[in-house]
């Protein structure tokens, strides 16, 4: 599996959690400077950030991807957009946590969420209203 990382970097005890939970390798790591200008259009700064990952077309859509997003709120929003655009379908997502009274601060991972899957149940409620 390749983890895409848009945040900060994860430590190995991170990864082997991530390991653990969905039952696959970390092959490699992708780390992807997410910082934004402020002053200058969102959207275009997303596509350059997603273009630093080098994946082809058919990369986007077959490889066994999971995302680590960006911090800011908006930065990860578009980020999904752009994201399903070149996969096709939402992405696997990772979910830290602060570790409750530790010091300094540390985090670990809560869980690994498929944002496909929740789409797709979203999908089945609307049906239902």
């Amino acid at each position: 599996m390749v983890l895409v990382n848009f945040a900060h970097p994860l430590t190995e005890e991170q990864l082997h959690q991530l390991e653990a939970l969905t039952g696959r390798k970390v092959e490699r790591v992708i780390a992807i400077d997410a910082q934004i200008d402020p002053q200058e259009p969102l959207a275009q700064q997303v596509v350059r950030m997603v273009d630093q990952v080098g994946f082809t077309a058919k990369e986007w859509q077959t490889l066994p991807l999971l995302i680590v997003l960006p911090s800011l709120n908006y930065s990860a929003g578009v980020l999904l957009a752009e994201l399903h655009g070149r996969m096709g379908y939402f992405p696997s997502i990772v979910r830290l946590r602060p570790v409750a009274g530790v010091i300094p601060p540390r985090f670990e991972v809560a869980e690994v969420i498929n944002l496909q899957a929740v789409r797709d149940a979203a999908r089945a409620r609307r049906s239902r209203i």
